[in-house]
């Protein structure tokens, strides 16, 4: 039985086939399989942790694909749907030539947004340890309910919340609603993983150590706050420790998918240091220090190969990497 359940938009990136050149100026797409809580799915499964998926897709040929992808990779795809009156979310990247992304996305509705409350796997979420979600899945509803009502069964069974606050402008109505939608999530979250854009935009702060007080005072439920900082490393926050851990240097192909990982390993780590909220909250500074070098180097790796989920690491890769480093 999955241990890491993990629940959002599963979809298609149609990802450029030239770097350096915006979407409408590309050549080419080639399809490839993603969607944040997806990824974090394949993640935790490559790391060695047993997960499943719970989303809808389209009853297409991208949707069977995602099916086929995340079973191949380890994931428990028992809970998925299929949406015949609706196609599989895409998403059009394009990536400058540093590798970082930009998106376009094609729903409105896709299968994705028509996830509703029945469809939850309720027997798979009872059992979860750990349950993960991010923003996207509470911008429209009727996912907006269903995830909402996933979150009541996890916190019901004791499990882990982590949340991705996913900041997607291009899918907001308003950057209004999409900030609250954001900030939605949080007040469901045990354990939180931002990048520093979304932490100014959530606080209007940018720096970690300034931002994650607001969040703590903000959200006072929050055990775990964790901001990814690129080539720099990440910023970490429980409400009694915090430190740093700088980066790894590697020679970065693209950065599709690196938060994804980061997510997945410290997830990993999670489960194997500390057995629920109370004890996230009490995790020592040494164990802190071991996750997030074990995330930013899951993180790293995957920034040295093309796409999301073919570049996600196993644990013999990071064990590897963090022998070098």
């Amino acid at each position: 039985m999955a241990e890491v359940v993990c629940l959002g938009e599963a979809l298609i990136d149609m990802v450029a086939q030239q770097k350096g050149v915006t979407i409408a100026e590309a050549k080419g797409f080639s399809p490839a399989p993603g969607g944040a809580p997806a990824n974090v799915a394949v993640g935790v499964a490559k790391l060695g942790v047993c997960s499943a998926f719970l989303g809808k897709v389209g009853a297409d040929p991208f949707g069977y694909l995602l099916r086929d992808t995340l079973h191949q990779h380890g994931v428990d795809v028992g809970g998925m749907r299929f949406d015949e009156s609706a196609r599989t979310a895409l998403a059009f990247v394009s990536l400058t030539k540093e590798g970082v992304p930009d998106f376009i996305f094609y729903r409105n509705p896709s299968a994705d947004m028509l996830y509703e409350p029945g469809d939850v796997d309720t027997h798979r979420l009872r059992r979860a340890k750990i349950f993960h979600f991010g923003s996207i899945s509470l911008l429209d509803e009727p996912v907006r309910s269903a995830t909402l009502f996933a979150l009541q069964i996890a916190r019901e069974s004791g499990a882990l919340i982590s949340y991705d606050p996913n900041m997607r402008p291009a899918l907001w109505r308003s950057e209004e609603e999409g900030k609250q939608q954001m900030e939605a999530g949080m007040r469901y979250a045990d354990v939180v993983k931002m990048n520093e854009t979304e932490l100014k935009f959530l606080t209007g702060v940018s720096m970690p150590e300034v931002g994650i007080t607001h969040l703590f005072t903000r959200f006072p439920q929050l055990v775990l706050v964790a901001v990814t900082l690129g080539e720099k490393g990440c910023y970490y926050a429980t409400p009694v420790r915090s430190g740093a851990v700088a980066g790894i240097p590697v020679e970065v192909v693209e950065t599709v998918g690196c938060g994804d990982a980061f997510v997945a390993a410290m997830l990993v780590q999670l489960r194997k240091r500390a057995r629920g909220r109370d004890a996230v909250r009490n995790l020592s500074d040494l164990d802190l220090q071991r996750t997030f070098l074990y995330a930013n180097a899951a993180g790293a790796i995957t920034a040295t190969r093309p796409g999301a989920i073919p570049a996600l690491p196993t644990d013999a890769e990071v064990a590897e990497m963090l022998q070098k480093f």
